[in-house]
């Protein structure tokens, strides 16, 4: 098995049926065959493409609950005083904030995403 072989994207359902409808071109089937087949794969399209809008919306819920459990986190900056002797505290706290920032990029792209899908 050659390792060094490109892999191809599986993600889209919508390639994986095309491919699949180009092999079965070349196969004789009669015709209430073939339209069941291409309704099957029309079906599993459909089923694939809900599946991925839910893993978006899973994931974006995912990262909303970090957030909030990090601004949870950002409430013991009302504890620290600007004389704070462990000056490491803020790059802690600096830590945090760039924390939050990187969960609600990815949490707006897995939202974007979903937008960009039919329902």
């Amino acid at each position: 098995m050659n390792r060094h072989l490109p892999m191809r994207d599986t993600s889209n359902p919508d390639i994986l049926v095309e491919r699949i409808r180009s092999i079965i071109g070349t196969v004789a089937l009669d015709c209430d065959c073939r339209q069941r087949v291409n309704d099957a794969l029309g079906r599993f399209v459909e089923m694939e493409q809900q599946r991925e809008t839910r893993r978006h919306l899973l994931s974006s819920r995912h990262h909303r609950a970090a957030i909030a459990a990090l601004v949870d986190l950002l409430t013991e900056l009302e504890d620290i005083s600007w004389q704070e002797t462990d000056r490491g505290v803020f790059a802690e706290f600096a830590h945090l904030f760039e924390d939050i920032a990187e969960h609600a990029m990815r949490g707006a792209t897995e939202l974007r995403q979903m937008g960009n899908r039919a329902p």
